[in-house]
């Protein structure tokens, strides 16, 4: 345990680091129609530079504790700190987009060790009395950061250029690569650790993982694009992740040392249900940040800052109640008491979305439904880590955490691509439900093609253009009207999603003196 400057030094190196890999998730979905300029890429080509730091990054999740292990933690978070400082100098520098296609994954093979080791460093560097803080702040990175990528990104794709969005990484970099050496050691365990001989890893289960997750992974980041099942490549890739993840499931249950132990998941009832919770909260926390800044900047007009910047009070809100439920959690109030409230609240806010959703709508509607949700995530995020890992001990309590940590990050894949579908079809489907209520015979729709003919007319369109513009305007109008009644009902059905959770945390069973969780390589 660490105790004066020592201690927050090593608390604001790692903070830092999961803000950094968390914000590199979204900060460039706002940059990609400019790289598509400047590097002579399709959009089909770009979506590869979101999609190989995502499967970069599910790969490795559930691997740092094995290589925390192999390598020592301080050693590993290291390295990894460096290879992320220089594959951001890397991609900045792109020339092409395989270029930057392959230091983005080069990017998420360092980010996703940043995430998945920072937790145990904070765990190691508080008293067991001061757990849940420690916890706390993770869980501040872990929802602010996707949240500030967008606000950034905006920001700097307005005033810079898109290189910028990886260049602001290396000083931060930098600074974290120097603390970490200087501050961060390695647990007392790790110390008299000594590696594992190549032949005896678990190759096995390393392949399959890669093949299982990394394939399960394209999937739900190019399915959409691709037409999900009606493409032989989603296809092919599907077929890959159900051998992969089965054989890997299989290998892990059988073998002597695995590379990620299962077992644990039938030693703690607790863990089973926290992962499947971690899931579901990672569904619920990229779906809602996914389908929100597409209804504003789509619907509504706003521009990628003004979006990011009308979600940033929320996910301050959940960083400042960390500590507030970490207290409460070390009061002794059972996370199975604050979960239902979390899930009831984020409901409340799905509900409330979708009442405001308007053409009308303006900034000041989303404010409070915002704070809402963070209070909502707040509410859910700490009760679940610490139930998740209660009562579990050192290599047990690492590959627990890995666990969770790469459900929760595919819970968040699964929630973008259902939505993303939900959304493409639910359109469709309401404008053709819509048309019968237009005819060339109506009054009234005579009335909106006259008013419309009538302005082209006075913005000097001839007859007509002006008839042209008239049926395109309607058209639009449409068409507006289809995606306010899409996106609202997307809201409801994620409401009911998160209300149906609320019967699992039933089978929560409470761990007494449990103690602390030794998390050595934990996510």
């Amino acid at each position: 345990m660490e105790s004066g400057a020592k201690k927050w030094i090593i608390v604001a190196t790692v903070v830092l680091c999961t803000l950094l890999e968390l914000i590199d998730t979204s900060i460039v979905n706002v940059a990609l129609t400019q790289m598509m300029g400047n590097l002579s890429a399709t959009l089909s080509e770009v979506s590869w530079v979101i999609a190989a730091y995502a499967i970069a990054n599910v790969i490795v999740v559930p691997l740092t504790g094995f290589l925390s292990e192999q390598f020592g933690r301080r050693n590993y978070f290291g390295f990894s700190v460096v290879l992320f400082t220089m594959a951001s100098i890397a991609c900045g520098q792109s020339t092409n987009i395989w270029e930057l296609v392959a230091f983005r994954f080069i990017q998420g093979v360092g980010g996703g060790a940043l995430m998945a080791t920072s937790q145990s460093i904070l765990i190691d560097t508080f008293p067991p009395k001061q757990l849940p803080l420690g916890q706390a702040l993770f869980g501040m990175g872990v929802i602010i950061g996707p949240t500030i990528g967008p606000t950034l990104g905006g920001y700097i794709v307005d005033n810079y250029d898109w290189p910028w969005i990886f260049y602001v990484n290396v000083p931060v970099g930098i600074l974290a690569t120097i603390c970490t050496f200087a501050f961060i050691e390695d647990p007392e365990r790790m110390k008299h650790m000594k590696p594992r001989p190549l032949r005896e890893l678990d190759w096995q289960g390393i392949v399959l993982l890669i093949l299982g997750v990394g394939s399960l992974q394209f999937v739900l980041e190019k399915g959409e694009t691709e037409d999900w099942f009606e493409s032989s490549l989603i296809n092919v890739f599907t077929g890959l992740s159900i051998i992969g993840i089965v054989g890997f499931i299989w290998r892990e249950l059988t073998a002597t040392n695995p590379i990620v132990d299962l077992r644990v998941l039938t030693r703690s009832r607790n863990l089973a249900v926290g992962a499947i919770l971690s899931f579901v909260l990672g569904f619920g926390l990229f779906a809602s940040v996914f389908v929100f800044p597409i209804f504003t900047q789509r619907i509504l007009g706003f521009t990628a800052a003004q979006t990011g910047l009308l979600l940033l009070p929320g996910a301050l809100v959940s960083g400042f109640m960390m500590p507030i439920i970490g207290r409460a959690l070390q009061a002794g109030v059972p996370q199975k008491f604050m979960l239902p409230f979390g899930f009831g609240i984020f409901f409340v806010f799905t509900f409330w979305m979708s009442q405001k959703i308007s053409p009308t709508a303006g900034q000041s509607d989303f404010f409070w439904p915002l704070i809402l949700r963070g209070v909502g995530l707040g509410l859910l995020f700490l009760p679940v880590t610490t139930m998740s890992l209660a009562g579990l001990r050192g290599k047990d309590g690492a590959q627990a955490a890995g666990l969770t940590g790469m459900l929760r990050q595919l819970g968040g894949s699964f929630g973008v691509a259902i939505v993303g579908t939900y959304l493409e079809r639910n359109l469709a489907y309401n404008r053709v439900a819509l048309l019968p209520n237009i005819s060339l015979y109506d009054t009234e729709t005579q009335q909106r093609l006259q008013a419309f003919t009538q302005n082209f007319l006075s913005k000097g369109f001839s007859l007509m253009q002006a008839q042209q513009q008239a049926y395109a305007a309607l058209e639009g109008t449409v068409m507006k009207q289809a995606s306010l009644i899409t996106y609202a009902q997307t809201f409801t059905v994620l409401g009911l999603f998160f209300l149906g959770c609320i019967p699992m945390i039933l089978l929560i069973k409470r761990v007494r003196n449990a103690g602390p969780v030794d998390l050595n390589a934990a996510h």
